[in-house]
């Protein structure tokens, strides 16, 4: 399953690029064009040099009057990108629901879960393609509103009922739905017809091609926030946040702003203003998805750990009895020790917690069937790595709460609060 999911997740890579690369390329080549005096029947060229050699391109207000023997389509890096995208959500959610797609405690089904995922995809392109048939449709900037509020809505959604990857990655797919149904039913039609009429010696019919570059525009618009939700999953404190979904929302306006300066940028640059707001906006965005500070004081010595009957802690199991250990005889240099870990969480107990509900998968040799090898190399067999690995477990176990994944350990809030408070007061393992 490893294997499988990285070979599709490669292909979607490779075909992504393709897509992405022709769609910024023609975008920037339809702003670029020199519309000054075009030759008859064109609407602009350009000049261009790249790789040691030089192009004239030219742009046809319609088409040529006869077809060229070779006319090159851009259509499958789009269909490959969508169709392994598909393949990719269900192995990495679909296989396994309750793990990857369901939130933890989630009173659905994974069948239940499945067909909400399904459903969406299917019924955002109706509901995207009516309104851009709709009277909406001649008013591109509401129509761009009305498209930002469903597609945020439907992540507000996912989030009552999926994970938060689960929530990010079917609003992605809700958006790559929407592009290559862009291209299948929109785009390419509208280049058959154009092509169709040329080699009848019809006259063909304008409203096509400029509807194809209408939602040609759209796909360079969902571009960037999809690619961010292609990368969030690295990214706990975005898709863990209970606020994941305003989190999407700002990001997506912070890309649609960098978006349209480039856009624009080729007749004036009174955009400018969108690149140091993004930037800004992204700033924010951190500022405010960082942890909270955690709570200090006494209530530290409030939270007792109790493990589970059976667990293997410290080369013993928890319901025997403890070896005895003989305490250290104490020193002179021992006590300011003490004194400045006073309050501190005994070790111990966070190593218990990490054995008991962590460890299972993150360890050189796993006991979870889920895993042969330790997800992400991320392991917490000695002390040391725990402690260095602290600020993890304190972004995915504590703030985010997304680790364990689905929760299959049934870590506490109790255990989190203390692994919390084991971080605040320095991570200490002596």
């Amino acid at each position: 399953m490893e294997w499988l999911n990285l070979g599709v997740r490669w292909i979607h890579m490779i075909v992504g690029i393709a897509w992405i690369g022709a769609s910024f390329y023609f975008v920037w080549l339809e702003n670029n064009l020199n519309r000054a005096n075009p030759r008859e029947g064109l609407s602009g060229d350009l000049w261009a040099i790249h790789g040691g050699g030089i192009y004239h391109l030219e742009k046809y207000k319609l088409a040529p009057p006869t077809m060229p023997d070779n006319l090159h389509w851009f259509k499958w890096e789009a269909y490959w990108t969508w169709m392994s995208g598909i393949v990719l959500l269900c192995i990495v959610f679909y296989s396994n629901p309750t793990l990857y797609l369901l939130a933890p405690g989630s009173t659905l089904s994974g069948g239940e879960g499945i067909a909400i995922g399904v459903g969406a995809l299917i019924a955002s392109w109706f509901i995207y393609d009516l309104l851009c048939d709709s009277p909406l449709g001649k008013r591109p900037g509401l129509l761009g509103l009305v498209l930002f509020v469903l597609v945020i809505g439907a992540c507000y959604g996912f989030s009552q009922v999926f994970s938060g990857r689960g929530a990010y990655l079917h609003t992605g797919a809700i958006i790559g739905t929407i592009m290559v149904g862009n291209v299948f039913r929109i785009i390419m039609p509208a280049q058959r017809a154009l092509v169709a009429a040329i080699a009848e010696n019809r006259t063909p019919d304008p409203t096509l091609p400029a509807k194809g570059l209408l939602r040609s525009r759209h796909n360079n618009y969902f571009t960037l926030p999809v690619l961010f939700i292609m990368i969030s999953n690295h990214f706990p404190s975005t898709y863990g946040s209970q606020y994941n979904w305003l989190i999407l929302a700002g990001i997506a306006v912070c890309a649609v702003l960098v978006r349209h300066y480039f856009n624009t940028r080729h007749n004036s640059h009174k955009f400018a203003w969108a690149l140091p707001v993004g930037a800004l906006g992204m700033i924010c965005l951190a500022y405010v998805t960082g942890p909270a500070p955690m709570p200090r004081g006494p209530e530290v010595a409030k939270i007792e750990y109790q493990p589970l009957p059976g667990t293997a802690i410290g080369g013993h199991r928890a319901d025997e009895p403890k070896p005895e250990v003989a305490p250290a005889p104490a020193t002179p240099a021992a006590a300011p020790a003490q004194a400045s870990n006073s309050g501190a969480v005994d070790f111990e107990k966070v190593h218990s917690v990490i054995q008991e509900r962590c460890a299972v998968c993150h360890s050189a040799k796993p006991t979870s069937p889920l895993f042969s090898s330790a997800p992400a190399g991320i392991m917490f067999d000695t002390p040391q790595q725990i402690q260095q690995l602290a600020p993890r477990i304190q972004a995915q176990a504590v703030t985010a709460q997304i680790m364990p994944l689905g929760n299959i350990t049934q870590m506490t809030q109790q255990e989190r609060d203390l692994l919390g408070q084991w971080i605040d007061k320095g991570a200490q393992t002596n």
